[in-house]
């Protein structure tokens, strides 16, 4: 509360000049201490990539089919961490946990299917570094609550793009402040992110920033436009190759965003993290399925053992980057443990905030720049569902409902000799630890629900050596030279007494089936014609995608109605397209559908195309 006092006659005070002089010449130089000093403050910008495997940049040297030369550079000008961990296997409580600064399980984001409303409530990285005068911006992946609301959480700049449709942002790619609102860049997800970074250390040059940018790959869909596909050129898997160009396309971005720093004198006072949120997807079998929907999403966690959705190597061990040129010196393989919670308690020190004993990580510049030596860290502990895990120096435990796994994780970083019963004081050493530390949760214990099928399959296959189950895709890998080019989503299909058979998948009732034809290069508009079977009957038709269109459209569809009949039935519609079809979509009745013959035919006389699979 503010209070106030009558001034005497004496009392009041002067407006001469020379009594003014010296509260204005205080005021002043307080502001003057205050900007200096947070001028001097160092940059931050942590990119954050999403299901990316920890071998899967070119500085660590194991798979060659990748082209990351940015990345690597950068691996060059500062640290590679060999033992980076995430504090989950998911997304949503490894971002969660980053920002904060904090174990997420302590607020009670355990996993994806948790809500957000503990994370509402913690300090971020954005917050703390706003506080000291910083600018703040959030680009690319959010994944904790609204997009809409990201500014609650300390971020200024909000650019959220994640798929190639309109985002929310609070800015233009043109560096004009806007209303949240949602814009549409027309760009491809990852060109717009690395642009909307460009220029949003345009808008802050001359002041501090923190950059948190969140690209959304190589996670699925896979979605690489031509440019970044044809650098992969040769025989591999279609989804390596989509994951290995959505990774050079963040490269470039990457590389764009140094050379801009250099070329305005910044590089030695920007302090830069590239981290993975978790392991790769396998799915276990890796399968090459058509299109680039759910499932593998082309990256590989090997030698790590197994993948996203374990606490094994695979799951929370990731690329892990760190390089700030006036600080820390280059060319660096760093070996000791450390995790994604470091990044808030580095940035705290960085900008000369005061040591909060609430976050969990720990500065690590000190042990980076030579000055500390060590580990930072005498334990890393971890929760996630029913799994939890603890690793101190060479030994880690792990565990998986009632099932224990203790590894010499040194000497063996692919998790291959459980060395439980030959070391049971070290399982019960490293068992009471976690122990203590799961009792301070939000929701205390060593799990907080039971093993799920896929959880068990994953530690039989990877931890047990068991043969794998059969491979539970949902999507259609028939020769593609069979179906005529045709992929099936949402069902399977063969050909079979001279038609095309399409089987609604029955565990995705809710879904009509498709067949999906890509490639194509037809003038609109187009007459399309088919001839099919449907017992059932229900409503069809055709959509299609433009070349130049990201994404297929809902005003882009007709549809008719496939009458319910064991008889042969002819079609013809009009598909109404204004230009140049490149991808195609026939949509299909419920249940089972048979079709002898599609046919396209141009409607002013261009060529068009016809599938028969009656011959």
């Amino acid at each position: 509360m503010v209070t106030s006092r009558k001034l005497d006659t004496f009392e009041r005070p002067s407006t001469h000049p020379r009594f003014l002089l010296k509260p204005l010449l205080c005021l002043w130089l307080v502001w003057l201490a205050v900007s200096v000093s947070a001028q001097d403050r160092p940059n931050l910008i942590v990119i954050y990539t999403d299901d990316h495997g920890w071998p899967d940049i070119g500085a660590v040297g194991i798979y060659d089919d990748l082209k990351t030369p940015h990345i690597d550079a950068l691996a060059a000008s500062g640290v590679r961490m060999t033992n980076g961990y995430v504090t989950a296997p998911q997304c949503v409580p490894s971002r969660a946990g980053l920002l904060s600064g904090r174990s997420q399980n302590r607020f009670g984001l355990e996993s994806n299917a948790e809500t957000t409303e503990g994370f509402d409530s913690q300090i971020t990285i954005a917050d703390r570094l706003k506080k000291a005068g910083y600018a703040t911006g959030q680009i690319g992946k959010w994944h904790l609550g609204p997009n809409e609301k990201i500014t609650d959480h300390g971020f200024d700049d909000v650019y959220s793009k994640n798929a190639n449709r309109p985002c929310y942002a609070n800015y233009t790619l043109e560096g004009e402040t806007i209303e949240m609102q949602m814009v549409d860049d027309g760009l491809y997800h990852l060109d717009a992110c690395s642009q909307a970074a460009l220029t949003f250390i345009e808008r802050h040059a001359e002041s501090p920033f923190f950059l948190y940018l969140a690209y959304r790959a190589p996670h699925v869909p896979l979605d690489a436009p031509k440019k970044y596909l044809d650098r992969f050129p040769g025989e591999m898997p279609d989804r390596r190759r989509q994951a290995l160009a959505m990774i050079s396309a963040m490269d470039d971005g990457i590389g764009a965003i140094v050379t801009d720093l250099k070329r305005r004198g910044l590089t030695e006072k920007t302090l830069i993290f590239l981290i993975g949120d978790n392991g790769a997807p396998l799915k276990i079998h890796k399968d090459d399925a058509p299109g680039g929907g759910p499932g593998w999403d082309g990256s590989l966690n090997e030698p790590m053992n197994g993948e996203k959705g374990m606490l094994s190597e695979g799951g929370i061990r990731v690329p892990f980057l760190v390089s700030m040129p006036g600080k820390i010196p280059a060319g660096q393989v760093y070996d000791e443990p450390v995790w994604s919670l470091d990044v808030a308690a580095t940035a705290n020190a960085l900008a000369g905030q005061a040591e909060d004993d609430a976050l969990d990580g720990v500065n690590l510049i000190p042990y980076l720049s030579g000055e500390k030596k060590g580990a930072p860290h005498e334990v890393l502990t971890w929760r996630w569902i029913s799994q939890a895990a603890i690793r101190q120096g060479n030994w880690k435990l792990l565990r998986g409902g009632d099932r224990e796994y203790l590894y010499d994780i040194v000497a063996d970083p692919e998790e291959k000799h459980n060395l439980r019963s030959a070391n049971p004081d070290v399982a019960e050493t490293l068992r009471a630890r976690l122990v203590r530390w799961t009792n301070e949760l939000q929701s205390p214990g060593l799990a907080t629900g039971p093993m799920a099928e896929t959880w068990n399959d994953y530690f039989d296959h990877y931890l047990e050596g068991k043969t794998a189950p059969p491979s539970k895709s949902k999507f259609e890998t028939k020769s593609n030279a069979e179906t005529q080019g045709w992929i099936t989503r949402n069902g399977s299909a063969s050909v079979k007494e001279g038609a095309l058979v399409v089987v609604q998948d029955p565990a995705n009732a809710r879904q009509r089936p498709f067949v999906v034809q890509s490639g194509l290069s037809l003038s609109g508009p187009l007459i399309g014609k088919v001839r099919l079977r449907s017992p059932q009957g229900g409503a069809a038709g055709f959509a299609w995608r433009l070349d130049g269109q990201k994404d297929f459209s809902k005003e882009q569809t007709v549809i008719f109605e496939a009458k319910a009949s064991e008889e042969w039935q002819e079609i013809e519609t009009p598909i109404p397209a204004e230009g140049q079809v490149i991808h195609l979509r026939l949509l299909l009745p419920s249940g089972t559908t048979s079709i002898k013959r599609i046919t396209l035919q141009s409607s002013n006389g261009k060529p068009g195309k016809f599938w028969d699979f009656s011959k």
